[in-house]
């Protein structure tokens, strides 16, 4: 497992510029999640401009939060710039399952190929055909039930894949990692799970040789930041304030040592 430390010093020096096309509710905790951890937001979603700044952009995001069909035309011009120019992306499929709207979509911009999928486990299990206990944008199923589903996600589509909850997972296809920390109440608090999304579209934007480093980096971060403002926080309004600054204060050489990281 390579050093995390000079990964997250990249990520700031670079301040990488993610394209953010993502749903109204995460928009504003997303921008201050990529600022606070030294990234650089910008959430352009217009099918008649998003294609040009993808090219513009180190990383793009996509999250079909609060799909329309007019979102979805902007995502996928931006994904056709991002393609071109190999630029890494990251796919949040929100409850792609929900409706055959939502499911149809996300499976349309799957096979589009992200850089990196990254969902609860109800997500990513729906993505293999199981039936999962997914409630909305609520995860019902464990992260280890998604482990063996993620692994062959990621060889079958040759992305990085990860299932995030209670104790992290990503896979490559080939490498395997489990990330502890972070605490219960991160998700109590509305698009800290597609705001991660963002985070790693940074990391992986700077980081553009190791998508799986990328990812991992970016998950320690918010495990640290996420277990630090939970010692700090009365309850969930307490703890997203205390969480952007947790987020801030993390030190390259912190994530270096506080990672909560098991090797498979």
């Amino acid at each position: 497992m390579a050093d995390l430390a000079p990964i997250l010093k990249k990520m700031r020096d670079d301040a990488p510029l993610v394209q953010c096309i993502t749903n109204y509710v995460a928009m504003n905790v997303t921008a201050n999640v990529l600022l606070a951890a030294g990234a650089s937001p910008a959430m352009v979603h217009a099918e008649e401009e998003a294609g040009d700044f993808a090219g513009i952009a180190a990383a793009l995001l996509v999250n079909i939060g609060t799909l329309s069909p007019q979102w979805l035309a902007g995502m996928k011009a931006a994904i056709a710039t991002a393609n071109r120019l190999n630029t890494p992306w990251v796919l949040d499929p929100v409850a792609h399952f929900a409706t055959p709207f939502r499911s149809a979509a996300a499976r349309e911009i799957l096979d589009l190929g992200p850089t990196i999928l990254r969902g609860n486990a109800s997500e990513i299990l729906a993505f293999s055909g199981a039936t999962s206990a997914g409630k909305g944008v609520d995860a019902g199923d464990s992260v280890a039930a998604a482990e063996e589903t993620a692994i062959a996600l990621a060889r079958e589509r040759g992305m990085v894949v990860a299932v995030t909850g209670a104790r992290d997972f990503v896979t490559d296809g080939t490498r395997h990692v489990r990330i502890g920390g972070g605490s219960a109440l991160m998700p109590r608090v509305t698009a800290l799970g597609c705001a991660l999304s963002g985070l790693v579209g940074a990391y992986a934007g700077s980081l553009r040789d190791d998508a799986f480093m990328a990812t991992v980096a970016a998950l320690c971060q918010y495990g640290i930041a996420g277990a630090r403002a939970a010692s700090e926080a009365d309850g969930p309004g307490s703890f997203q304030v205390r969480f952007l600054d947790a987020l801030a204060a993390v030190t390259p050489d912190d994530l270096a040592r506080e990672a909560e990281l098991e090797t498979l």
